[in-house]
């Protein structure tokens, strides 16, 4: 019957039960801090997940390889790594409970409704009547409706725009090409991940829905005088399998992670700044182009990791052709890669999933059924980059080798070992498309997001897996940062979208990306002005993800020489970011470790902070306090009462950094737009500082590790020393551990792992440094 639905047990496994009704089953898996929720139609193939992959036994240590993972997926309701456990059950002849950590779930078998309670409070609860569609009372796909509060507050969902909390948004479960975008309103963009985070008046809970289809997420848009507030998600697909996480927010953003695997643990050189533009590489003599680069940085002292190559070195005529070389442009691939090589540079080349229909491979391919495909096997063609083309179908497995391929044959294999997935969002919308699938044909429009993951997996298959290389992708689903890293899309220069882009950060911290960053300065749009590039450069310095990149209406560049006359401030800004790459990678590590951000709100410490603070920890141990005004020249905040106070931030060669004041409570700073940014360093740290502004290769002797004491009390502090590419095994990394003891007179510091390493004392109260070595 419509609306009423009654459940009967049919299986339980202690760790996992199944009930059904009619033609339907609902099964739920027990977890420590974690319920895995199914609702399975008969009939309707369950697609595999390539988000779900938790640590295995077997898997490499952090960062000592690729964790493997099948091109076919993993069955959706695998258990394998999953810390299951047997809660006991009480049953009732209406229901069931049992708890979790320090939740009571409560479900009714009318309808399969849960009620989640902790302490005796209201956490979480399904929508009153029908959460689910069990019988299509909702129309075509799943749905699931659950209570709200009116003040809660939401993180989460990738890349989405607006406020860092989503409460009362509605956004689209979608993945877009939205170039200039507005940061502040536009959706969807380039990242489909149906997971975030709520906390309301009881505790937090978070919710990730393991589906690649296209839905829509609501926070309170909709209201109904039928029901109690509340919020929803709807998706196209017709199972729905979603997993709940118990805990604080910042234990929820981990449990996420872990849930997804670990970070892929990057090369240094790769937080160095690395240049791009699409000017260079459409220009007849990109060549020349690309090559005076390098002497300009050389000639301005600003030492690049990187350069990603866009795709007009591809071009015949005004059109791109992934995998051609337009050698009129650039007459020797190897050459050019060699070149950059010989200068310490890498290249991130440009590659897209869709063959235009005048491509020379597109009849071969077309011949072999490794396109998107209408149901008597027709390419499916879209509009594409000015043209028509068709999208390589990744879930044929011969489709997939021979894109591995052509990476390896036309990119890696000349000098080009990183690559760049990009417009890879797969716009596809018609549902009389098909993919070749894994058991059969599937509709394309359910997977769209998936073709994206698989292109940036097949991608890595190619490149040099006997050390730490780098793929990058525009498009996302949760899981990306597994194999790639990424960044917030083709964003618009404005003071406005700087601000919101920062907002952006903070949701893809909270949504499991940990290693991104942005277009520096805006890709689309006019070019920056000179306030707006310079401020721009001061907080993307506290990125992962260091890249100038744009597309100017006025065919400028968004260079670091863009205006002459300020190129004295960018080498300064150049100079502090590679100061402090050593303590970026350090907390890179420490997040491949711990699954917590690189860059995340203050709120994520100190509850209770405003969740749209234009501050921001950068790891652990630093406070990022950006200038988003226009016409602005100082900042004031006040500072976490996280740890035993603040110093400000500045290099150590900065002799005002040694003596500076311990910093509590509100604050005020000068910063104008040629100033270093203004940032704070906590009490009861050692930073690593590079010596010099070729920070890409240094160890641990070629630093100096700062001090900032407590007044009183004791502290520690981890570095990794390694080579910055290897894989790292015992034998090529070296743990250095600092523990420091402060009192009155005297900051002790002992060391171990280590001999002989530089090692300051920023110190108001100019107390003596006693270094020992253990």
């Amino acid at each position: 019957m419509k609306f009423r639905h009654n459940f009967t047990l049919i299986d339980d496994q202690k760790t996992c039960r199944v009930y059904r009704s009619g033609a339907t089953r609902v099964r739920l898996d027990f977890m420590e801090h974690m319920l895995r929720v199914a609702v399975l139609r008969d009939g309707e193939p369950l697609t595999p997940t390539y988000t779900v992959r938790p640590r295995l036994p077997q898997d490499p240590p952090a960062g000592g390889g690729l964790a493997p993972f099948p091109a076919c997926g993993r069955d959706k309701l695998s258990t394998e790594g999953l810390a299951l456990t047997a809660p006991k059950i009480d049953d009732r002849a209406d229901g069931f409970s049992f708890s979790i950590a320090d939740v009571n779930i409560s479900v009714s078998l009318l309808n399969f409704s849960m009620r989640l309670e902790k302490d005796g409070r209201l956490l979480y609860r399904d929508r009153d009547y029908l959460a689910y569609n069990f019988d299509h009372e909702y129309g075509a796909g799943s749905v699931h409706f659950i209570s709200r509060e009116e003040d809660e507050r939401i993180f989460g969902l990738g890349d989405k725009t607006g406020p860092v909390n989503k409460n009362k948004r509605r956004y689209r479960m979608a993945a877009s090409d939205a170039m200039g975008f507005d940061a502040r309103s536009s959706d969807p963009l380039y990242k489909q991940l149906p997971f975030y985070i709520c906390e309301n008046s009881c505790g937090a809970y978070g919710i990730y829905y393991d589906t690649y289809s296209n839905g829509e997420m609501d926070f309170g848009q909709e209201i109904n005088n039928y029901y109690a507030p509340f919020k929803s998600f709807r998706c196209e697909e017709e199972n729905l399998v979603f997993y709940l996480m118990f805990g604080t927010v910042p234990e929820i953003v981990s449990a996420f992670s872990r849930l997804c695997g670990p970070l892929l643990f990057p090369p240094r050189w790769t937080f160095a700044y690395a240049g791009s533009t699409m000017s260079y590489t459409d220009a007849e003599d990109a060549d020349q182009k690309l090559r005076r680069f390098i002497e300009l940085c050389e000639e301005y002292g600003l030492h690049p990791g990187g350069f990603y190559l866009s795709s007009g070195y591809t071009q015949i005529g005004q059109k791109r052709y992934v995998f051609h070389w337009n050698t009129d442009k650039i007459p020797s691939p190897e050459g050019l890669a060699a070149h950059f090589a010989a200068h310490g540079v890498e290249f991130f080349p440009n590659v897209k999933p869709a063959f235009l229909t005048g491509h020379p491979l597109y009849q071969k391919i077309a011949e072999k059924g490794w396109f998107l495909h209408y149901e008597d096997g027709t390419p499916a063609v879209f509009p594409f980059w000015d043209d028509y083309g068709s999208y390589l179908d990744f879930t044929h497995p011969d489709a997939y080798a021979f894109w591995t391929a052509c990476v390896k044959e036309q990119l890696v294999d000349k000098g080009y070992r990183n690559i760049w997935n990009d417009n890879n969002e797969y716009d596809v919308t018609d549902k009389e498309v098909y993919a070749h699938g894994w058991d059969g044909p599937v509709r394309a429009h359910l997977i769209r997001p998936l073709f994206s993951f698989l292109m940036t997996m097949a991608s890595l298959a190619a490149q040099d897996q006997t050390k730490r290389t780098v793929s990058v992708s525009r498009c996302g689903i949760g899981g990306l940062p597994r194999i790639a890293t990424t960044w917030t899309g083709d964003n618009h220069t404005g003071f406005e979208d700087f601000r919101y882009n920062h907002r952006m950060a903070m949701t893809m911290s909270l949504s499991g990306f940990f290693n991104f960053g942005q277009d520096i300065g805006g890709f689309a749009g006019p070019r920056p002005d000179e306030e707006l590039f310079l401020r721009w450069i001061q907080y993307g310095i506290f990125t992962p993800r260091f890249v100038l990149h744009s597309w100017n209406p006025d065919d400028t560049s968004t260079m670091p020489w863009l205006y002459p006359e300020k190129l004295p401030a960018v080498q300064r800004l150049f100079a502090l970011r590679n100061a402090l790459v050593p303590y970026l990678y350090n907390e890179v590590y420490r997040s491949v470790l711990c699954h917590e951000p690189v860059i995340y709100p203050v709120f994520l410490k100190e509850k209770g902070f405003d969740t749209e603070s234009d501050a921001f920890f950068f790891g652990d141990h630093m406070l990022a306090a950006p200038v988003f005004d226009r016409g602005a020249s100082s900042v004031s905040l006040t500072l976490p009462q996280t740890g035993g106070g603040w110093y400000r931030g500045a290099p150590p060669e900065d002799a005002t950094v040694l003596a500076g004041e311990l910093l509590t409570g509100e604050v005020s700073a000068d910063c104008a737009p040629e100033d270093l940014p203004v940032f704070f360093i906590r009490a009861g740290s050692v930073i690593p500082w590079a010596q010099d502004s070729a920070a890409a290769g240094q160890r641990a002797h070629d630093l100096r590790f700062c001090v900032y004491p407590l007044n009183e009390g004791n502290f520690s502090y981890t570095f990794l020393d390694d080579d910055g590419i290897s894989w790292l095994s015992e034998d090529n990394k070296t743990t250095i551990r600092f523990s420091a003891e402060c009192d009155q007179t005297t900051v002790r510091v002992s060391v171990t792992g280590a001999q002989d390493l530089t090692i300051l004392l920023a110190d108001p109260l100019q107390r003596r440094l006693d270094v020992r070595y253990l």
